[in-house]
């Protein structure tokens, strides 16, 4: 398997030195609290349940809409860390069903709710039906859960954001703001946390787990030349939510500090890395057609067909930021881990209007994309939503 640190331009894990000064509170809390994930199945909710799992909590429940990621989770924990004497269970249902309902009046015991369910791909604004199901996703059921954990006193309610709701410039970087919204409101009467961060290296349907798809499937290596990311790991964005969960204060957000440790790359610059490593060198094509043609006779020759572009899809952002220059920051109690200290801002007409606004256009059966736009707009005055009226679907 490909180094995913040597990938990403790194040599270390950002949290060890901050893990390392809380380690034996961590693991006194863990192992005597009771745990619920939402969305577990998930990239970033397997990197979640494992941290968890390896702390050997008193209870930790996994809830995911995918029956077939639960099952490779548990696989994957039985052969990473075997059993634990905690009650250990998954459960495949759809947050935003009856059957949840059901599931959490039968149950609902727990200490801290950690929600990492989110439909995080752009290119899911593309069409309104599957914006609508990201609203639904991201914000209505997030609304719905912590409702759920008021009502039952829980403890710590965690969800997870993204680094694109900071000045937001597409739909799902929006959506995750107004979510921020609505759990800002209900901190008043449950302790709340949160986290921003940046692409996860190699999660599920992201492009760079597209390239080991590409090599199996002996399809070309697609990528953007002229964007910049920063990634985390898959196990560093477990440790960041579950840091954010236990030691976040209310209404703390979390998110990697900017430094030496964590850097821009390009996603051309990492898929070279990664050819390399795979023993090819990467051969620049300079069309679709010829990249599909050369499949086939390149890797004889140790070599593998790239198609590096210029990106022009909606909704791409041109720099990553975790944080505005209205908040304010507490970059002094981690080494690596900089914390958002959000203060009690919300509008209730705004959140009330926009729950009602959605139930409305959802009873009706009908909107469409400027319906919801219109609305984001809204929500968030200056949202600057980049529509160039081209999408990732377009391209190989």
């Amino acid at each position: 398997m490909v180094d995913i640190l040597k990938l990403i331009g790194r040599k270390k894990q950002l949290f060890t030195d901050d893990l390392m000064q809380v380690k034996q509170e961590l693991m006194a809390i863990v192992e005597t609290s009771k745990f619920l994930v939402l969305g577990g199945a998930g990239s970033i909710g397997q990197s979640v349940v494992k941290e968890i799992f390896s702390l050997t909590p008193k209870k930790l429940h996994v809830v995911d809409i995918s029956e077939n990621n639960l099952v490779e989770l548990v696989r994957d924990i039985r052969s990473s860390y075997g059993h634990i004497d905690g009650d250990f269970q998954t459960f495949a249902l759809d947050i935003g069903s009856k059957e949840y309902d059901a599931f959490w009046k039968v149950d609902g015991d727990y200490d801290y709710i950690l929600n990492l369910s989110a439909l995080k791909h752009v290119r899911s604004e593309k069409d309104p039906f599957t914006l609508m199901r990201m609203i639904k996703t991201n914000i209505l059921n997030t609304n719905k859960t912590i409702q759920q954990a008021k009502e039952r006193g829980i403890k710590k309610y965690f969800c997870v954001s993204t680094d694109k709701a900071a000045n937001p410039v597409n739909m799902m970087g929006a959506s995750k703001r107004i979510m921020e919204m609505f759990v800002n409101k209900h901190s008043i009467d449950i302790d709340v946390s949160m986290a921003r961060f940046a692409n996860v290296a190699f999660s599920d349907g992201s492009l760079l787990h597209g390239f080991n798809q590409r090599i199996e499937k002996k399809q070309p290596i697609v990528a953007p030349n002229d964007i910049k990311r920063y990634f985390v790991t898959p196990k560093e964005s477990g440790e960041l939510c579950l840091m954010s969960c236990i030691f976040g204060e209310n209404r703390d957000i979390f998110f990697p500090k900017l430094s030496e440790d964590l850097h821009l790359i390009t996603f051309s610059d990492i898929a070279t890395i990664f050819l390399r490593e795979k023993g090819y060198s990467p051969y620049h094509c300079k069309s679709e057609d010829e990249a599909r043609t050369l499949t086939q006779e390149l890797p004889q020759n140790g070599e593998w067909p790239c198609l590096f572009t210029f990106s022009d899809t909606t909704g791409e952002k041109d720099f990553e930021e975790f944080y505005t220059e209205n908040e304010e920051l507490d970059l002094n109690r981690f080494h690596n881990l900089g914390v958002i200290k959000k203060n009690l801002d919300y509008e209730d007409e705004k959140l009330a209007f926009f729950e009602n606004r959605i139930n409305e256009l959802l009873n009706n059966k009908q909107w469409n994309k400027q319906d919801l736009v219109d609305l984001f707009l809204y929500m968030i005055p200056g949202f600057d939503h980049k529509e160039t009226g081209k999408y990732l679907d377009s391209k190989m």
